[in-house]
């Protein structure tokens, strides 16, 4: 049992880089790591007018290896659906991802920690186009197109976890299980393989139990940044609350980033509610039958 005045309940969000030789819907090669600023980019990924999108083959056939492994179900039919929204690193204002028909759902990851065996379900997992990359140098902010485009995998899971240990745990076998299906090299250095869990507290309040705005953390790339910002984060929610803070009074969840020289979170943004970002369907790419 957790010594803690709150149940913590967590949930993951997981972006990883496929293993491809090129982007999600270019001929541009995928191995940005250590090229020069905006040498590996076309009309395509930087959104130029008139440039239209052609799917990666290889990138949806590892995307269904991955869901097969996660013991998901491959739906008959996939789509493509466009996210908007407005963001420097982002050159069309939408991405192309997924919506409400993924490449899998369903499936699960076994655990195990201190305290036993443990499943943690997989909502959803789905392929779609990295944005590119900002740099903020000397109080100015660069951009790096390089990314933009890269096939990307999201892997979400329902908010099964109580803990920093099963956090830490499903993170683990997670990164383990889409390596031995050769789906990437997830080398967390790279930032090929970015963890941001879904951090909320429970509590009992005057007889109710109180359940305040969650926090997103944004791209954690070692284990041990899961770890530490989860269990921070958590604490501060719970503080923020007792002291009354701006916690009480918000609706929505906010998108936090890690600082691990400081060993503290810090806010980025409010996060867009789903509505916000007005999905529609990919018109310039037809339905996938896997």
């Amino acid at each position: 049992m957790s010594d803690k005045p709150y149940e913590l309940v967590i949930g993951f969000e997981t972006h990883l880089e496929l293993a491809t030789v090129t982007k999600m819907f270019c001929g541009c090669s995928a191995r940005t790591f250590g090229a020069p600023p905006n040498s590996l980019v076309c009309p395509v990924c930087l959104g130029l007018p008139g440039a239209l999108p052609v799917t990666n083959r290889r990138a949806i056939e590892l995307g269904i290896s991955v869901g097969l492994a996660l013991h998901c179900e491959v739906p008959e039919a996939t789509k493509f659906d466009r996210k908007n929204y407005m963001y420097p690193d982002l050159p069309k204002g939408y991405q192309i991802s997924q919506y409400d028909l993924p490449l899998n759902v369903n499936g699960y990851v076994d655990i195990e920690t201190s305290s036993g065996k443990k499943r943690v379900r997989i909502r959803r997992v789905h392929v779609e186009e990295d944005t590119g990359r900002l740099l903020h140098v000397s109080g100015a902010s660069l951009v790096d197109f390089n990314r933009s485009g890269v096939p990307l995998m999201e892997i979400v899971t329902e908010p099964d976890m109580r803990s920093v240990e099963e956090g830490l745990s499903y993170a683990q076998a997670l990164r383990e299980i889409l390596v031995y299906t050769g789906a990437s090299e997830a080398r967390m250095e790279e930032g090929a393989i970015r963890f941001e869990p879904n951090i909320s507290i429970r509590f009992q309040e005057d007889g109710k139990t109180v359940w305040p705005p969650q926090s997103e953390i944004k791209n954690l790339n070692s284990f041990r940044a899961v770890e530490r910002a989860i269990a921070y984060e958590s604490d501060r929610l719970w503080r923020e609350w007792r002291e009354g803070g701006e916690i009480r009074t918000r609706t929505g969840k906010v998108t936090m980033g890690w600082d691990d020289v400081k060993g503290r979170t810090y806010l980025q943004r409010t996060k867009e509610a789903e509505q916000d970002y007005r999905y529609f369907p990919e018109p310039d790419i037809p339905f996938l039958a896997p």
